[in-house]
């Protein structure tokens, strides 16, 4: 399907009729339902996106903290420095795989919003 651009008019008829495409007097009813849902659909999206990527980086350093925590004592310095000199690697490649999800997620929903329904 080839994507058209809507304008103003396409765009509020989207708003008030997806995703419940109703006709006649259904499509009246259903009006401020689907208005609604299509508000709490694109308030979440970038929401949980940003949850996802917070709870995903939180985890991380909590990680990298508590691998610090066990190996504070002066006997176990050096294991301490390559286990945590192990886990910042694994952290940075961690994030790059995170950066790259993050943006085949957006690619995704800018794709579904061009879509024609």
């Amino acid at each position: 399907m080839r994507w058209r651009p809507r304008g103003g008019f396409g765009f509020g008829k989207e708003l008030l009729t997806a995703p419940f495409h109703a006709h006649g007097i259904g499509a009246i009813i259903l009006a401020p339902v689907n208005l609604a849902m299509n508000i709490i659909e694109w308030l979440v999206k970038p929401i949980s996106l940003a949850m996802r990527l917070f709870g995903n980086m939180y985890g991380g350093e909590l990680v990298f903290m508590l691998i610090a925590g066990l190996m504070s004592g002066w006997v176990t310095f050096l294991p301490g420095v390559i286990a945590n000199a192990a886990w910042g690697i694994f952290h940075i490649l961690i994030i790059l795989l995170q950066a790259f999800i993050f943006m085949i997620l957006t690619v995704v929903y800018i794709a579904g919003a061009r879509e024609g329904h």
